[in-house]
């Protein structure tokens, strides 16, 4: 009996629940479970205790301060620990779970009367009903209204036991509100046929609309066709570089089912040079869920203008795309956590978000973990900043998106690019759009400059603080703006994102009579942002010798003010700039009609780009010299 009590002592110290256990249980809350929204006043009672809950408890591994440490030692280059980056077993052993966490866990979930559905490193998933979720995590659920809608969530926050706290990170789907993402483009779903029409500019100013009215006072240039590989990289400094030996990873929802093929038309179309055999790979879930309610095939063309500018602007880029099962925050949390267990790049490119007000601290919790993998191991994530400028005539609340405010990626914002005559960059402006039409008889602009349609997202974070690397470049008065104590800013850096200066992207649609064809589009959005940097990111690390950049906000920062940014503000020539657009009423076709619009530039909800650090553009685009600056300096020989 005696040989047998240590082994009984151990497994309640494990947190496997013993029969006395219950009388006094010591628990510890999960912060931040409770979302804001259950207030007493939308509370519509309990909820019933048969329904059915579906829950991730993600789990904190060993050691989650000193994750938190060492990813800020590695990326910091002012650390001796700098570049000492990990392999991915060698994050598990140190930082991840331990089989006798994952037991424990499970035992406590399962005493409580929840099935174990799932087991990763990072989560263990259960089912169960209402009453068992309840006792599991020490509140009572109840239903509520969101809006017009009602959800269930924690009447309380949750906890629990304290046997198990230490190998808890937080958990999710207590609440039943959904938490998705949006791709960041600007134009609908190419799910159906979308062309634009002409006429256009193959250059920024090479066709004068000399038949419209003016704007600001003089003829304006008709929007460019859309930008090719060619300019971009000439316009961003990428020199010979081409991205060799570097893998660079694409998250999103879904996969369209002609990537290869458009991937491959394009670059021949377009003087991009061809896709090698196995440049190209995808990692896809077994089945993909919420088809429907996420617009699945909408996501086509996320991933598509994601692989075709990275390979546009870094040819010889490994590029791996990642299929979540759906825009669900699980489900990228998963195409994340995939990237990160198997190293699959170094430099991750994400054109996807959801508003601040909708993340939930449990939610932040689980991506930072992931971020915070990535960067041991010299893993960067870039995020695209939004769409929506400050979100107010959008959401009606000024704010950021995440997962883009994270202290710990790279938010991408967005600009409207001049790329001129002989692939000369001439400037750049924050992106932020405002539209009018022409008037019936064609001699004006109605209401001129009109409503504000899209901008790079930007501004303060409410609920993250200043990170190290912010400090002495982002302004008092930005970073202050939420409280006293500073809190993040976004973007970090910039590039291309106006739909008006725009990337030309080749995609298979159906067309107007139902047949699938490849057709080309000119398509922005910080979606266009991120992959772009992403691409100059690899460049970067080619020059650099191959040596992965990690986490690069800290190397991003310290450029800061030098010739290695294009500093891009609102009116770079001293005026106000607009662009005229035409487009087919229906999408595609002439046969009803065109529609005629002047596009104001640098016009950002009230965001402004300007002097120094802004909240549209952060440091700025690259320029020449970005790339080149990441090159090792020569030792000298001593004589």
């Amino acid at each position: 009996m005696a040989a047998t009590l240590p082994m009984i002592a151990g497994a309640l110290a494990l947190g496997i629940p013993a029969a006395h256990a219950a009388d006094n249980p010591a628990r510890d809350s999960l912060k931040g479970t409770k979302p804001t929204w259950a207030t007493a006043k939308a509370d519509k009672g309990a909820t019933s205790d048969s329904a059915q809950v579906k829950a991730r408890v993600y789990l904190a591994g060993q050691d989650a301060k000193g994750l938190a440490a060492y990813a800020k030692a590695v990326s910091d280059p002012s650390s001796p620990l700098y570049g000492k980056y990990l392999s991915a077993k060698q994050v598990q052993a140190r930082y991840g779970a331990t089989k006798a966490q994952v037991k424990a866990v499970k035992s406590w979930l399962t005493a409580s009367g929840l099935t174990v559905t799932e087991v990763t490193q990072h989560y263990i998933a259960v089912t169960g009903d209402v009453s068992a979720a309840e006792q599991a995590f020490g509140t009572q659920l109840h239903n509520y209204a969101k809006g017009s809608k009602t959800y269930r969530a924690p009447a309380k926050t949750a906890s629990v036991p304290a046997s198990v706290s230490a190998a808890v990170l937080t958990v999710t789907g207590l609440d039943s509100a959904p938490h998705k993402a949006s791709h960041d483009d600007t134009l609908p779903p190419p799910d159906s046929v979308f062309k634009n029409s002409g006429p256009f500019s193959s250059y920024y100013g090479s066709n004068i609309a000399t038949t419209l009215p003016d704007a600001y006072g003089t003829k304006i240039p008709y929007a460019v066709e859309g930008y090719t590989g060619k300019q971009l990289r000439a316009a961003y400094g990428a020199g010979k570089y081409t991205g060799k030996h570097v893998r660079v990873a694409i998250t999103d929802a879904y996969a369209s089912p002609t990537i290869a093929f458009d991937a491959g038309t394009y670059a021949k179309t377009n003087g991009d040079q061809a896709w090698k055999t196995s440049q190209l790979h995808q990692v896809l879930p077994d089945a993909y869920t919420k088809t429907e309610e996420c617009q699945a095939a909408g996501w086509y063309g996320e991933e598509t203008l994601d692989v075709e500018a990275v390979h546009a602007v870094a040819p010889d880029a490994d590029v791996t795309y990642v299929g979540a099962a759906s825009c669900n925050d699980d489900d990228f949390l998963d195409a994340l956590g995939k990237v990160v267990d198997n190293h699959l790049a170094d430099i991750v490119s994400n054109s996807w978000a959801e508003v601040e007000n909708d993340e939930t601290p449990s939610l932040v919790a689980a991506y930072d973990q992931v971020f915070q993998l990535g960067a041991v191991q010299g893993i960067g994530f870039y995020f695209s900043s939004g769409d929506d400028g400050d979100e107010v005539a959008k959401t009606g609340t000024k704010q950021v998106e995440a997962p883009a405010n994270s202290a710990w990626v790279t938010a991408v914002g967005g600009t409207s690019l001049a790329v001129g005559k002989g692939d000369k960059y001439l400037w750049e402006t924050g992106w932020g759009t405002e539209k009018a039409s022409l008037s019936a008889d064609g001699k004006s602009w109605t209401n001129f400059p009109g409503a504000f349609t899209s901008g790079a997202g930007g501004g303060t974070s409410k609920t993250v603080g200043e990170p190290y690397y912010q400090k002495n470049v982002v302004p008092k008065a930005l970073a202050t703006s939420n409280s006293a104590a500073g809190n993040r800013v976004v973007p970090d850096i910039s590039a291309i994102a106006d739909p008006n200066t725009g990337f030309k992207v080749g995609q298979t649609q159906t067309q107007a009579d139902g047949t699938e064809a490849y057709s080309e589009y000119r398509i922005g959005g910080t979606s266009l942002a991120a992959p772009v940097i992403a691409a100059v990111q690899a460049l970067a690390q080619e020059a650099r010798g191959g040596k992965a950049l990690g986490f690069a906000n800290p190397l991003i920062y310290s450029r800061y003010g030098t010739k290695v940014y294009h500093d891009v503000t609102d009116e770079p020539t001293g005026k106000d700039l607009a662009v005229a657009r035409v487009d087919f009423a229906n999408g595609y076709d002439a046969t009803d009609g065109l529609l005629t619009s002047v596009r104001s530039l640098g016009k950002d909800s009230s965001l402004s780009a300007v002097k120094g650090y802004d909240d549209v553009t952060g440091v700025g685009t690259p320029a020449n010299g970005y790339v080149a600056s990441y090159k090792p300096a020569k030792a000298h020989r001593k004589h």
